[in-house]
């Protein structure tokens, strides 16, 4: 049989879930984001796009191209709920499901398709269940494998469906340009460019002489990447590297008490998202940059590793505290958590963590899963 790749990505997912729960936001030209000097755009509606709004940029920049723009604050809460509920679906048709974000999966649906019917009649059931159970819209690509059904997912958004069978790939890829090949870069893609390749035909039949400078070694990988040539499994269950919590302040801060409340309140974070999934880490680190974007890191490793909320922000309060002693009076435009060598927190038992403690962090992570993620915060993130 032939192998079928689902692509599923949702449509501007954050603000088509915004659409979909204040009618009044319909058809309106909608940012997704936190307004101020640091903002960055979450997400943009199509309405918002025409303008040239895109996600990740500046908020700024956003509501200079598009002044009328409507702005709404991100509720992550109610991202990941409907992304549950879309996930659900696509477990519902195989469990070769391999999340790539909240909105975006890859499915093998090849051995479905005995019980479910052809991998097209699979990929409209999707998006007519998510449809009917979440109110927002998915676009869907069907290929012989993950790059060509990515790049086809995101040929006819919003609410697409486009099939690219194994016989039609390089009649469907030669004429793209080459920013449509996933993992290009935007850099990368003006090199390429002003080498005089334009699209993936031509980046595909390129001589070695124009590769090799722009590539090197990986020059005869992009090759085949250009011809839709992909043989990576859909793996339903990546193991998680890492987790983390960061923010970008809308103001500069130098001042040590407010960075480390700052830290405590992303330790928390850090550290909810952990138990969430069900983990916990081996080493802690904090990601520092300072006012002119030099970025620093620093870890520890921790025996035995940890989840709970309070051990986590001890070990980043140290790791900050050491590196501000070191470069005192520095400005700090980001901070960030980051939680690696991830194990299942199955192994809980074996540490005799106290329970007072992991009592706190489970009514602390109920309390938020109910009422939302400001319904109770640690003193110590308090101004």
């Amino acid at each position: 049989m032939t192998r079928a790749v689902l692509h599923v990505d949702m449509d501007a997912f954050y603000a088509s879930v915004e659409q979909h729960d204040d009618p009044s936001l319909a058809g309106k030209p909608l940012v997704v984001g936190w307004e101020g000097g640091r903002g960055v755009v979450a997400a943009a509606s199509y309405e918002v796009r025409r303008y040239g709004v895109h996600s990740a940029m500046p908020m700024r920049t956003a509501l200079k191209l598009c002044p009328h723009a409507v702005c709404v604050r991100p509720r992550m809460q109610r991202y990941q709920e409907v992304s549950a509920t879309v996930f659900g679906v696509l477990r519902e048709v195989t469990p070769l499901v391999q999340g790539l974000s909240l909105d975006e999966a890859f499915l093998d649906v090849t051995a479905s398709q005995e019980l479910l019917g052809g991998a097209v009649d699979i990929a409209r059931r999707i998006k007519r269940r998510i449809r009917e159970l979440t109110g927002v819209t998915a676009s869907v690509g069907v290929a012989p494998n993950k790059l060509v059904a990515k790049i086809a997912s995101d040929l006819e958004k919003p609410d697409g469906l486009t099939v690219v069978a194994a016989e039609r790939v390089r009649e469907v890829l030669d004429p793209l340009s080459v920013r449509r090949m996933p993992g290009l870069g935007r850099k990368t893609g003006a090199r390429v460019e002003a080498a005089g390749i334009h699209t993936l035909g031509e980046l595909r039949s390129a001589p070695d002489a124009v590769l090799w400078p722009l590539f090197g070694r990986y020059s005869p990988w992009i090759r085949e990447r250009a011809s839709g040539v992909d043989d990576r499994p859909v793996l339903p269950e990546l193991e998680e590297k890492s987790l983390s919590a960061e923010d970008t302040f809308e103001h500069d801060i130098a001042d040590a008490r407010s960075l480390h409340r700052q830290l405590a309140r992303l330790a928390d974070v850090a550290a909810s998202r952990l138990r969430g999934r069900q983990l916990m880490a081996g080493c802690i680190g904090v990601k520092i940059r300072r006012d002119d974007f030099t970025t620093f890191t620093r870890q520890r490793v921790v025996a035995p590793p940890a989840c709970e909320g309070r051990a986590i922000a001890g070990v980043a309060a140290e790791l900050l505290a050491r590196w501000l002693a070191g470069n005192p009076g520095a400005k700090l435009r980001l901070l960030g958590v980051v939680l690696t060598e991830l194990t299942p927190a199955s192994q809980l038992g074996l540490f005799d963590e106290p329970r007072l403690q992991g009592a706190l962090d489970a009514a602390l992570d109920e309390a938020r899963a109910r009422f939302g993620s400001r319904a109770l915060r640690r003193g110590s993130t308090i101004e």
